[in-house]
């Protein structure tokens, strides 16, 4: 009995109390009739759980939960037992609670302790009182067993009178619900027994009755402290709580294994325990495996040796550790153990026969056992050595790099292991460097080693091994690690093997691929492998196996056309070898692989296979990827990332006869989604590769260089991009002609640079041009045409030419609708465009009524961050401001604004604007000291960014003179 653990049960009824016991860090034990109260259930419920004497007081509220309560009231006769449900875990005590069944025909000492009414005076807080005595099996009363305390007789004591007058003498009022102790065990639930007799008597209600009825079992199998089982153990004076032995002479604990020896810096993962410890108290055996793939490493072995080594330490009698790759690894091991438990029929002549002695034992034994089958192989030969418990005292925790349906069968539940988190690998690395005295070799950059490392428990022990070895940095070790020359043996290698794992890291990273390609009637799994290598760790599509580029490749290796049916089977089958991770409701990352996997696989692919691979890969990303991005934003992201991945694997692969499709669609992609300075560091690369490659001249290397001005244009970097676009334009005209479609979208792109520069007239010559050209070469319904047209509205609008520029918006949104649909994003920048035209001729309801739309649309397609977006709020919230709407116009300036400052940075020229769009709104609303305070800013913003000379800082620096003029001429002292 541990004193910390009572508790004093109050409930909302007059004088309402009673005792209890803490059984689990939520669940109290206690009487019924506690919380039951004249054919109903007892109002508030509250506890209060320790003793003070034993530290501190802790207050709860509680509800029933045993019986149910929606199941209505228990009768009378019920059995006087209840399990209340606190509303917060209670840390108090530790270890399992036991239970008893007492036996035989000699008394059994009893301990208790409760709160009877003759413990304390009235209206002060209860006081515990000690009950203690010796219970008599023979003496029964219908409650249960007579309990002897020495305070009988009873003294008189009044609480109350009936309608006669006489009082009702109960000195052991309270004292109900507290847990009655034989032998450590508890046996009973202490209850009055108040029938109408000369002497009232204390009874303990029985709790294996409670044990036997349904869901108070499970309740504090699941919900009780750590270790607590429902397995009833016989109690009589003679054994002690004595559990019988399994044979004579053995001295318990038993361990027979050994279990391994726990890792230097071993982290506990207690979030993974805590699973663990949920699926065993619900009753079910458990089977560890790992949800990512990458075969060994994952720390399975060291998980279940730190559940045996702790189950030994909580008073386990048996813990069998047995190899599990073999069956017959196994039979021995069970042979061994019975051997050493002295077992009948047990000769120690014939392993099976021992071994299913082991298993006879296990299965009616009332010690408690823990097996553990290590790294299961294979299932169906193991079925019928999976040890079971009718007592319920016994679990079995099994080890496996299977993902298989045959391992879940018969009550047992898979955990999946996954890789250390962040937290869990730095805690590794620190603790291992700093107990072999190295601290120093921690920097700035342990960080990145672990996620370089895929946060591997293994890669993480080898890598810091190798690094005491050989006095390595964490970055000298990344450096190291992420040389291409380096191989994954040498980054890791054999010598580092400090914890004696036994294997290489490769080998130990594809031991199971032998058994997979075993197992594979297709013959396709290795080639499956080796492509799944190529793309992005963090996942791939699932639908890029339907493709044709990947299936037509599979089926090149074969004699037979492979189907997507027959692929996805295969990805399957990796998946249950724990290879890769095959999982559709992940997409659009459904397949992964661990990066350490995926470049041990890369490691031992033949350099002539790799073209092959690379181009059929290549060609599948383009076959998924959507023709527009942005109503599939998630996908775009994961396509781009699984191209950068093949690209660097790829290296100049992808760049035989020029920049492949793939590249391109991915650098536009970023274009798509308003990324620009990633865009722009993105063609970089591409430009100087294709320049390196396919020399200057070549029309993928002038492509490169239009897209890398387009990535500046949109990151507001437009002077960069002007010098850009005139040197491409230049080389195009020389290289492709005059009429060449990608001459003239150069000349396009020069001229919307000009436009963003204030440089409008020279963009209309250009663009006047442009759409006559392109109108002449392209055809009217060309993308390329409406784009030129657009752009010259934008220009004329830009001129003050608003007639003419509605005109023109007008044509290209209704040839857009047409052509591409209500939903692209070139149509909504079109509608968005018109909105505004319509703003700059005074047609205010109209513009609002077509910006709010855009709006919305845009967020639904663009996304609420897309500098599209962005522009078009900004566009709404100059309408407001002109419709004299000013406090909705500030509330949307000052939104874009601040998302213009996360999203693209204070210096964008799109931000400078919000932040001019802000002050004219500040001003209209007399906001005269804030609007003058931006226009400053903006001023000094545009000179330092633009120039002095620039014509947006002449701009700014005239909004500023003539705002400052016109408080002077109102008589404002605001200073010039």
């Amino acid at each position: 009995m541990d004193p910390q653990r009572l508790v004093w049960v109050r409930t909302g009824e007059p004088d309402g109390s009673g005792s209890g016991y803490l059984v689990g860090p939520q669940l109290v034990l206690t009487a019924l009739h506690v919380v039951r109260d004249d054919g109903r259930w007892a109002g508030r419920v509250a506890v209060r759980v320790g003793h003070p004497h034993f530290g501190e007081l802790v207050e709860r509220r509680a509800e029933v939960c045993w019986p149910d309560p929606q199941a209505g009231i228990p009768p009378e006769d019920a059995l006087d037992i209840a399990l209340l449900w606190l509303d917060e875990p209670v840390a108090a005590g530790e270890g399992p609670v036991r239970w008893g069944r007492p036996g035989g025909t000699a008394r059994i000492p009893f301990k208790g302790a409760g709160l009877p009414a003759f413990a304390a005076d009235e209206g002060s807080d209860a006081q515990f009182e000690d009950l203690h005595g010796e219970l008599s099996v023979v003496s029964t009363s219908l409650p249960g067993w007579v309990l002897d305390c020495p305070v009988w007789p009873a003294p008189a004591y009044s609480v109350g009178s009936d309608e006669d007058g006489r009082h009702d003498e109960r000195p052991w009022a309270g004292a109900s619900g507290s847990a009655i102790f034989c032998h450590g065990r508890i046996v009973g639930v202490a209850v009055e027994d108040n029938r109408t007799m000369d002497w009232r008597r204390l009874h303990a209600a029985p709790v294996h009755e409670a044990l036997s009825l349904p869901g108070f079992a499970r309740l504090v199998a699941r919900h009780g402290h750590p270790g607590t089982t429902a397995v009833l153990e016989d109690v009589t004076a003679e054994s002690g709580g004595r559990v019988p032995l399994g044979g004579d002479g053995v001295a318990w604990p038993v361990e027979v294994g050994p279990v391994p020896a726990l890792a230097s810096a071993f982290q506990p993962r207690s979030t993974l325990r805590d699973r663990i410890e949920s699926a065993r108290s619900g009753g079910s055996s458990v089977v560890l495996t790992q949800v990512l793939s990458g075969g060994g490493g994952f720390g399975k072995t060291q998980l279940a040796a730190a559940c045996a080594t702790d189950a030994l330490a909580q008073g386990v009698d048996l813990v069998v550790w047995a190899s599990a790759t073999e069956t017959q690894q196994v039979i021995t091991q069970y042979a061994q153990a019975a051997a050493y438990l002295r077992l009948p029929g047990a000769t120690g002549q014939d392993p099976e026969a021992d071994a299913r002695a082991l298993l006879r034992w296990l299965a009616t034994t009332s010690r408690r056992w823990l097996v553990v089958l290590d790294d299961i192989a294979h299932p169906t030969e193991l079925s019928s050595w999976w040890p079971a418990s009718r007592t319920g005292t016994g679990w079995v925790l099994a080890t496996t790099r299977l993902n298989d349906a045959r391992l879940t069968g018969g009550r047992r539940t898979r955990i999946d292991i996954d890789v250390y988190s962040p937290d869990e690998a730095d805690a590794y690395l620190r603790e291992r460097l700093d107990g072999d005295g190295m601290g120093h070799l921690l920097d700035a950059r342990a960080a990145d080693l672990a996620k370089a490392l895929g946060h591997l428990p293994l890669a993480l022990g080898l890598a810091a091994a190798h690094m005491i070895n050989e006095d390595l940095t964490c970055t000298a070790y990344i450096r190291r690690f992420t040389d291409r020359r380096t191989r994954l043996d040498e980054a890791l290698p054999e010598s580092a093997d400090t914890e004696g794992y036994g294997r290489q890291i490769t080998v130990a990273l594809l031991l199971s691929l032998d058994a997979a390609r075993a197992a594979d009637d297709s013959g396709l799994a290795v080639h499956v492998l080796r492509l799944v290598a190529l793309l992005d760790p963090a996942g791939h599509p699932h639908s890029l196996w339907t493709t044709p580029p990947l299936l037509d490749h599979l089926s090149a290796s074969g004699t037979s056309p492979v189907t997507a049916d027959q692929a996805h089977s295969v990805l399957r089958l990796l998946h249950r070898y724990a290879l890769i991770t095959c999982d559709t409701r992940a997409d659009p990352r459904g397949v992964r692989v661990h990066a350490l996997t995926a470049r041990a696989v890369r490691e031992n692919t033949a350099e002539s296979d790799l073209t092959g691979h690379v181009d059929a890969v290549a060609e599948a990303l383009l076959h998924v990827w959507p023709e527009v991005d942005q109503s599939h934003r998630e996908l775009a992201a994961v396509l781009r990332a699984n191209t950068d991945a093949l690209a660097d694997q790829a290296q100049d692969r992808l760049w035989h006869g020029g920049i492949h499709p793939v590249l391109y669609r991915a650098g536009n992609s970023l274009l798509d989604a308003g990324l620009g300075d990633t865009a722009a560091a993105y063609w970089l690369r591409q430009a100087d590769s294709a320049e390196r490659i396919l020399g200057g001249d070549d029309p993928h290397t002038l492509n490169a260089r239009a897209s890398l001005a387009a990535s500046y244009w949109l990151a507001g970097r437009t002077s960069e991009a002007i010098a850009i676009e005139e040197q491409v334009l230049a080389d195009r005209e020389r290289v492709l002609g005059h009429d060449h479609p990608d001459t003239l979208h150069a000349r396009a792109s020069l001229a919307a640079s000009y436009y963003q520069d204030g440089r409008t007239d020279e963009a209309i010559a250009i663009e006047e041009q442009v759409r006559t050209d392109t109108e002449r070469v392209l055809g009217h319904d060309h993308p390329s045409t409406l784009n030129a047209l657009a752009n010259l509205g934008a220009s004329y609008w830009q001129a003050g030419r608003t007639s003419e520029a509605i005109a023109i918006e007008e044509q290209v949104l209704a040839d857009r609708e047409r052509v591409l649909g209500h939903d692209h994003p070139d149509t909504l920048y079109t509608r968005a465009n018109l909105g505004v035209s319509y703003l700059q001729a005074g047609r205010t309801s109209e513009a609002i009524a077509i910006e709010e739309q855009v709006v919305t649309d845009s967020e639904r397609v663009l996304g609420h961050d897309h500098p599209d977006t962005l522009t078009t709020r900004s566009s709404l919230g100059a309408s407001y401001l002109q419709a004299g709407r000013t406090s909705e116009a500030i509330a949307i300036d000052e939104q874009v604004l601040a998302d213009r400052e996360r999203v693209l940075g204070h210096d964008h020229p799109d931000t400078l604007t919000a932040r001019h769009n802000l002050a004219a709104s500040y001003l209209q609303a007399g906001r005269t000291d804030e609007a003058l305070d931006l226009l400053r800013r903006v001023l000094a913003d545009r000179e330092r960014t633009l120039g002095h000379d620039h014509l947006r800082t002449h701009l700014a620096r005239s909004n500023l003179a003539a705002l400052q003029e016109w408080l002077r001429d109102a008589g404002s002292s605001a200073p010039g």
